[in-house]
Order: C-alpha cells, then structure tokens, then sequence
C-alpha cells in the first residue's frame, strides 16, 4: 500500500517525465521515470508492467495506472528483499533453491563458529529444531534468523 507522501512523489516524478503534458507516459518516460524514483527495470520489466496495467492498449499509461505499477513494483522488492538473503543462505548451507531439503544443524553450527560471528548458535539451533532432529527444515531456518 502506498502511503500519501508515496503518492506525492509519484505524481512529482509523473508530472516531471510526462514531457508533452499529455497526461500519460509512455514506455522509455516509464522507464526514466522509474530510474528516477531508484529502480532500474529492464526494457522487458517496463513493457511487462506497461502491458499489466495499460487498460485501455494505448501502450502509454495515465497516473492512477501509473500508480498501480509502483505499487506492484514496490510488493515485489519487499517480498524479495525480506527473504533474499534467507534464501542465499539456505542454499549456502546445502538446502535446495526450491526450499526443500534441510540443513545439518552441526553445519550450521561449524560456519556460524568459522565465521566468529557473535550469535548464540546454539541456543538459536536448540529454540529452532523443535524436533530434535538435528536437522533445520527451511521454514526453521528462516524462523532463525527474522
């Protein structure tokens, strides 16, 4: 959900790349637009998000659809960006990209000592592997360290 200082800068980034004042942008304005404002899409990204939310194929979008990419776009970085990193680690650990698997407790145990890190690793594993196994599935994994 977009907050209304987002909306402001959203219609201040529109109205600055809308250069015919027509209203409406176009795929290469979406694009410096979004540049703009910190992304950096792909010329596929910006004809993707056009195509989604351009209702009436005009291939230019207005500001409330305009609205709706920024939206979209903004979801997706923070669903990315609060498992990413989780992920990376999963599958650094042995744990499969599809998140199936596990990860050796002990392993987990080694590298976190390797790296001297100054976590409680043994507490964290003892907290997460609730069965015992000695084994942490992905959602314990990913439970350990939110």
């Amino acid at each position: 959900m977009l907050t209304q200082q987002d909306i402001d800068k959203c219609r201040e980034a529109f109205e600055r790349f809308d250069k015919d004042g027509s209203g409406t942008i176009d795929a290469w304005e979406l694009k410096e637009t979004l540049k703009a404002m910190g992304q950096n899409p792909t010329e596929e990204e910006v004809f993707q998000m056009l195509a989604q939310v351009d209702d009436d194929g005009s291939g230019t979008i207005d500001f409330p659809e305009f609205l709706r990419v920024i939206e979209q776009q903004k979801e997706q970085m923070e669903s990315e960006g609060d498992e990413s990193d989780v992920h990376a680690a999963w599958v650094a650990m042995g744990g499969a990209a599809d998140k199936s698997g596990e990860v050796d407790a002990q392993k987990l145990r080694r590298t976190i000592k390797s790296f001297e890190l100054t976590i409680d690793i043994d507490k964290l594993i003892q907290e997460t592997d609730t069965d015992g196994s000695g084994f942490i599935d992905y959602d314990e994994f990913k439970n350990m360290f939110s």
